[in-house]
């Protein structure tokens, strides 16, 4: 019988030890505007085994506060936020004694549909709340041509703990499922989210759930995982617009050159040609050389006055803004740590963590404003981190104000990005050809 491997590093740093990030007062202020009591007296009706959910003491108000403070104070474990429900109360709930075994009951039987609910209203209020926000110059052109630019992307959920009762008896790694998310391509805002818990389900099932909210002559960017000839035909069909890469091994014919150049081309295609089911609505290929590499995007934007080539190009490189949101709630908001072992409990932490994602995309936009900076220079990780000084410089001098505090430290605390160099999208293209590439 082999020895057990002895744990390697230091046992001081294997386990860190955290405390519960003091409450902000802003930050409960905006989450009360937006998950008020009238937001709960909408789902008065709603009903938990026979039962008004209101009428139990773990009500969903009471929920609510305790998963919304899980994500923003960042409290790790579920004793420290009954210690803190105890002693203090938690945003709109006063103080209330509840045992531990009580609350995870109450994670996997209080159904996660109502925290669709509550994200759907955010969102809703957000909306009609949010002023028309400064966008950099390159982009505010490229807006008003559509009614929405999107970006949608899936992103696997991380394995959950193995101490979890129900996860016991299973073997492997249990993926916690899988998360669809759309955001606005320029303000990050979140726009709509859908859950599975198959973590590996394929993203074109997800086909139909995107196409009903995109309005028509809204423009959706998507990776490759949602490519389809079916799915270009309906958006086609319906008036709307998609922005993918083009798959290698996908037939095609060229049925018209709108331009091109040593280092690129702009196309109009029929595909699948060879296909049982073809592409029946034509689409329009940009390619361009990078190096010795051809990068191809595909669009229905057939019209190159509404949507240049380069634009195109430049437009699918912000797809990869949306990782940065999932980064920011997976590592930065905690959700790459998953309290329960139950669907139910992750899609309640899941919907949480992007209604307060979207409390602090609200906050960095007020600060862009003060600022006068365009929303996409503010850091966001930043704005959250200041939180903590602004709650310490706020016990010395009760009277200051969040976003004066954050536009007179904004050097300090680091809010705003650094202007990089921007690197040239295509190196290889001289100026002329370049400029009549803009078209």
């Amino acid at each position: 019988m082999s020895k057990p491997r002895k744990k390697q590093g230091n046992p001081d740093f294997r386990h860190r030890v955290s405390v519960p990030a003091p409450a902000s007062q802003e930050i409960e202020s905006r989450l009360f505007e937006l998950v008020s009591p009238g937001t709960f007296a909408n789902l008065k009706e709603v009903k938990d085994k026979e039962r008004s959910l209101r009428s139990r003491v773990l009500t969903l108000p009471v929920m609510a506060a305790i998963v919304l403070s899980i994500v923003y104070r960042q409290i790790q474990h579920l004793t420290d936020v009954l210690r803190s429900l105890e002693i203090e109360g938690l945003m709109w709930v006063k103080a209330t004694r509840v045992s531990k075994q009580a609350l995870s009951q109450r994670l996997n039987s209080l159904p996660a549909t109502l925290f669709a609910k509550l994200f759907e209203q955010v969102i809703e209020r957000l909306a009609v709340k949010r002023s028309v926000r400064e966008l950099a110059p390159a982009w505010s052109s490229v807006a008003q041509r559509f009614t929405a630019i999107w970006i949608g992307d899936a992103s696997t959920l991380e394995a959950m703990k193995k101490h979890f009762g129900q996860l016991q008896e299973k073997t492997g790694a249990v993926l916690a499922g899988k998360m669809l998310m759309v955001v606005e391509a320029f303000t990050h805002t979140p726009v709509a989210i859908w859950y599975d818990a198959d973590a590996k389900m394929n993203e074109t099932r997800w086909w139909q759930a995107l196409l009903e909210p995109l309005p028509d002559g809204g423009l959706l960017i998507v990776d490759m995982g949602f490519y389809g000839f079916e799915w270009f035909d309906s958006l086609s069909a319906a008036g709307k617009y998609v922005l993918t890469r083009q798959k290698n091994l996908v037939t095609y014919r060229v049925t018209r050159v709108l331009s091109q150049g040593s280092h690129y081309k702009d196309e109009i295609i029929h595909m699948g040609l060879n296909h049982t089911h073809p592409c029946h609505h034509p689409m329009r290929l940009v390619s361009v050389l990078w190096g010795k590499t051809w990068y191809h995007y595909l669009t229905n934007v057939l019209d190159p006055q509404q949507l240049s080539a380069q634009e195109v190009c430049d437009l699918y490189r912000r797809r990869w803004r949306i990782e940065d949101a999932f980064l920011l709630t997976k590592r930065l908001l905690g959700l790459s740590y998953l309290w329960v072992g139950g669907t139910n409990g992750v899609q309640m932490q899941i919907y949480a963590t992007w209604i307060f994602y979207a409390v602090l995309n609200d906050l960095c936009a007020d600060v862009a404003i003060a600022l006068q900076q365009p929303l996409e220079r503010i850091s966001v990780e930043m704005v959250f981190r200041s939180l903590y000084f602004f709650h310490r410089a706020r016990s010395h001098n009760s009277q200051l104000q969040l976003i004066p505090w954050l536009v007179e430290h904004q050097r300090s605390m680091g809010l705003v990005k650094a202007v990089r160099h921007r690197i040239l999208l295509f190196p290889f293209v001289n100026v002329h050809e370049f400029e009549s590439f803009r078209v």
